[in-house]
């Protein structure tokens, strides 16, 4: 894949929404969460946008077990929508981080968002609403935003079309692979998140 240029911004409306409704900040633009509209219209309440999904969470509890394969003198393996703090007008989530421990260091972690970047962000499916700007927009534009941070690695794992995204930082294309293939991470630690799911018997698409 390569670096796609994003849709041209549209005007937000002036009106000010919920605080819980907004899910990250990237470049200046403030991204709600997915399904925000249907809890301005009272269809749905924002606890119920708020969750993850069932599958979501089983993909992330298999990532998290594989990658605690790595090194912990290393890398700390964080998870649970990861708030990090790049600047004033950058302040996005991720889903999976790993960070070397000389980068993330013990006096660095408090109640606040995380100030330093992951060597690695996997982020699985896209939990913000991005209707104006497209989905392979919003990808292109957060990833480039942490590499600026100074990610070496952003994995996308995209359920809705079994697909597996590698952006590597410098690398001009980013290479689609199917989820049923064998991804490295890291030191040799790869996960297969296909093969996962066929053998727990779980069928994403109904």
């Amino acid at each position: 894949m390569e670096a796609i240029a994003t849709k041209p911004i549209t005007k937000r409306p002036a009106k000010t929404l919920p605080e819980e409704l907004v899910y990250e900040t990237i470049a200046g633009r403030v991204f709600y969460r997915k399904g925000y509209r249907e809890v301005l219209n009272k269809t749905k309440t924002i606890e119920e946008i708020m969750g993850s999904s069932g599958l979501q969470s089983i993909m992330v509890s298999y990532l998290m077990k594989t990658l605690f394969k790595l090194d912990n003198e290393k890398y700390w393996i964080l998870s649970n929508e990861i708030g990090l703090h790049i600047d004033h007008r950058n302040n996005p989530v991720s889903d999976i981080g790993i960070f070397d421990v000389n980068v993330l260091t013990p006096d660095l972690v408090d109640i606040h968002y995380v100030s330093v970047p992951a060597k690695v962000f996997i982020e699985v499916d896209i939990r913000a609403n991005v209707d104006d700007i497209g989905e392979t927009g919003y990808i292109n534009l957060k990833t480039q935003a942490l590499f600026s941070f100074g990610a070496e690695k952003v994995i996308w794992i995209l359920s809705n079309i079994q697909k597996v995204i590698v952006a590597e930082k410098g690398e001009p294309t980013w290479p689609w692979s199917d989820w049923n293939e064998d991804i490295e991470v890291l030191d040799g630690i790869a996960f297969n998140v296909g093969q996962y799911l066929t053998k727990k018997g779980i069928n994403p698409v109904k």
